[in-house]
């Protein structure tokens, strides 16, 4: 069995792989404070609870957007699950060419999204993650990461209405009856819901011009299903996206993980991290 790990800016999502299906997921808060032990045992419960062994875990997979947890992640893994962990970055197969600027500068989950994107529908594929930051990435027919655009999360923006104004509310994230708010609440999530709902749209029709196709679209992230059903580009929401991605990585890179101390791999990825780039596997 394989652990996918998508470590980001608010919540931490954990996975397991058997033969290739997703046996079992969490959704946990992200705690820069927490420590591998903590995080470790954490895990070791999550894993009881679903009836699987720590033995029966053969490998895993890391996307961290929160480069201080990183380390302990890989931490935790070596001590509590016995197996040195594959961290998404430069140097690591994925089967997408990079056509980003600065390549080492995308997210490693946005990258885990375009892997999985593309072997699940094929090019091109818009992939919009709604997050901390609600991200669109752009693949093309032939695989390659064309880039794409970053705007302030659905949780983000409504925090921020809160911290910055003095008389707006903090507000439950659901649906409004209309998009005329008949009191504040209605209104915020009127102009939050419906908002980025216009936002995704709009981003997709100006991305499509500029590929002259139709790219297919799927959502996900932990609120994708709460803007979906607003948009009129989006076609599918598939919630374990970034878990699905961090598997099929985990799987072009095998053979290097097996093969790879703990020690070595962190002095390979050093190595890798000064060179830049992700590696294109043919």
């Amino acid at each position: 069995m394989i652990v996918a790990i998508d470590i980001g800016n608010t919540q931490t999502v954990i996975g397991v792989f058997d033969e290739g299906a997703l046996a079992a997921h969490w959704r946990v808060g992200t705690d820069r404070q927490k420590t591998e032990d903590e995080y470790g045992l954490q895990v070791l419960s999550m894993l009881q609870y679903a009836g699987i062994k720590s033995q029966e875990i053969t490998g895993a997979a890391i996307a961290s957007v929160v480069p201080p947890l990183t380390p302990v992640f890989e931490k935790m893994a070596q001590r509590y699950l016995g197996c040195s962990p594959l961290v998404i970055g430069p140097g690591v197969r994925t089967g997408i060419n990079i056509r980003y600027e600065h390549p080492k500068d995308v997210g490693p989950d946005r990258i885990a999204n375009a892997v999985a994107a593309y072997q699940k529908y094929g090019g091109p594929v818009i992939v919009v993650d709604f997050g901390t930051a609600t991200t669109l990435d752009v693949i093309s027919k032939d695989a390659e990461y064309l880039g794409g655009a970053i705007a302030p999360g659905i949780l983000t923006a409504t925090e921020a209405l809160f911290e910055k104004t003095a008389r707006l509310p903090r507000i439950e994230l659901q649906r409004p009856p209309s998009a005329i708010g008949r009191n504040t609440v209605a209104s915020m999530q009127a102009g939050i819901i419906f908002g980025f709902a216009g936002q995704v749209d709009e981003l997709v029709r100006r991305v499509s011009r500029e590929l002259g196709g139709k790219p297919y679209v799927v959502a996900t992230g932990g609120l994708a299903n709460l803007v979906a059903p607003e948009s009129k580009t989006i076609q599918t929401v598939d919630p374990y996206l970034t878990l699905e991605g961090l598997y099929i990585v985990y799987k072009r890179n095998a053979e290097q993980v097996s093969t790879a101390d703990p020690a070595s791999a962190r002095d390979e990825g050093k190595t890798r991290s000064d060179a830049g780039g992700f590696r294109i596997m043919i």
